[in-house]
């Protein structure tokens, strides 16, 4: 294999290009992959990549905005029983744990850009399969498709990851949050393709929007097709620790039942919202709406969310994305109006925002290059894990307690966070006093 190595006398010339091939846990990189004009520019190839990723992050976002914004609706219309009315989308939130650690395995086998187009084309079949589900009147065949589409947002989120893989340690939480950015579009994007071809084929309802969703993911191939990242021979080699090793860190601990809790509780009210507006008597285009607000709040503070990670740090950046969550149940429980919906919803996406990108920065401070696509892949199988038996739930607690106890909900498991949070950072403060 040609390699392009890294002479003393470049390294010394290129500190930053040193400190990328030291993060990706490699002397020397394939020269399909990275050109020396790329090293010498230090995090030019990451910016590159995290703009590919945020592109990629914004039609992959279209695809789930348009699960969201259509499943338990169309749910209701297929189910044999009202109380699963929500199942598609749990489905689909199954299928993102499921495929979290697939995902890794094919990582570390052929690479990360091999998982994207795996996930892209599971989107692809995702929307076609909906269509033919709604054309059949098949709820199973519907639950397929949205499991599908659960694959592929599994493999989605590990773009914010991959966008670290060859960013400088100052770089890497901007990395993350630019890519997360690219969501914004789909705040857009996802809500307006259902908005505009919902009704196109009467009488079946959404059957042309998930048409559209298999055209965007068809797209998204050709966008991660253009990410250039390490190839994984180089760097999951040799000194990585043992999974177990990694996990029992506080700091992995606090980060992982953090990102849980943010994930859990914004798929909790973002699921059952759509469907409660539908119970309340309001329009489907009132529930779009809200959709699109809440999806453009999840992703759009992510211009910034880098910068205040930087600055004051991702563990309070983390609490004050849960406080914002527990804000957003209280707006909930206080009217059922269009406008108190939206309210709640563009709350908890700003709280699932500032949670889940500060989880994802204190994730990637506790590994090294070697270990990233093991210990990634299993942090986001505990998140999405945990976020599947909680959207299985959310059909149940709604339909039997209502919208109200939908929010109450939130607030056990965001105490247990910050307390988790707090003890990390005091058990990091006490280690960093014993060791001066």
């Amino acid at each position: 294999m040609l390699c392009l190595h890294v002479t003393h006398g470049e390294a010394r010339a290129t500190g930053v290009a040193r400190q990328m091939l030291k993060e990706c846990g490699m002397t020397a990189l394939p020269a399909s992959a990275l050109a020396s004009p790329t090293l010498a520019a230090g995090d030019r190839l990451a910016r590159r990549n995290a703009l590919y990723l945020a592109a990629a992050q914004a039609l992959a976002g279209a695809n789930a905005s348009v699960i969201f914004a259509t499943g338990a609706v169309t749910g209701s219309l297929l189910a044999p029983d009202p109380a699963l009315a929500t199942l598609p989308v749990s489905v689909f939130v199954a299928g993102m744990a499921a495929g979290t650690l697939p995902a890794g395995w094919i990582s570390r086998t052929w690479g990360r850009r091999a998982a994207f187009v795996t996930g892209a084309l599971c989107g692809c079949l995702c929307g076609l399969v909906a269509a033919l589900a709604i054309y059949l009147q098949s709820f199973a065949l519907f639950c397929c498709a949205t499991f599908l589409g659960g694959l592929y947002a599994g493999v989605a989120q590990s773009y914010r990851f991959a966008a670290a893989d060859t960013a400088s340690d100052a770089f890497k939480p901007k990395a993350i949050s630019w890519v997360l950015a690219g969501g914004v579009l789909a705040g857009v994007l996802g809500p307006q393709l259902v908005q505009l071809t919902m009704d196109a084929w009467v009488p079946y309802l959404f059957l042309v929007s998930f048409l559209a969703q298999a055209a965007v993911a068809l797209v998204a191939v050709l966008i991660v097709w253009q990410v250039r990242l390490p190839l994984p021979q180089a760097a999951d080699t040799l000194g990585a620790r043992p999974l177990g090793t990694i996990a029992a860190q506080p700091r992995f601990i606090a980060a992982a039942v953090c990102g849980v809790a943010s994930y859990v509780l914004m798929n909790l009210l973002m699921t059952s919202a759509p469907l409660a507006m539908k119970l309340c008597g309001l329009p489907l285009s009132a529930s779009n709406t809200a959709i699109q607000w809440h999806v453009v709040a999840m992703f759009g503070p992510s211009f910034f969310t880098g910068s205040l990670i930087t600055r004051f740090g991702a563990e309070k950046i983390v609490a004050a994305g849960l406080a914002l969550t527990a804000v957003a149940a209280l707006v909930g429980m206080s009217g059922i109006t269009a406008l108190h919906y939206q309210a709640s919803l563009a709350l908890v996406g700003l709280g699932w925002n500032f949670g889940f990108i500060g989880a994802s920065a204190m994730v990637v401070a506790t590994h090294s290059a070697a270990e990233r696509n093991k210990v990634q892949a299993f942090n986001d199988f505990l998140v999405f894990g945990m976020t599947a038996l909680g959207s299985f739930a959310s059909g149940q607690v709604l339909v039997r307690f209502g919208w109200t106890m939908v929010n109450l909900v939130t607030f056990p498991p965001i105490a247990l966070s910050l307390v988790t949070l707090v003890v990390a950072v005091a058990l990091a403060r006490r280690g960093r006093i014993s060791a001066v």
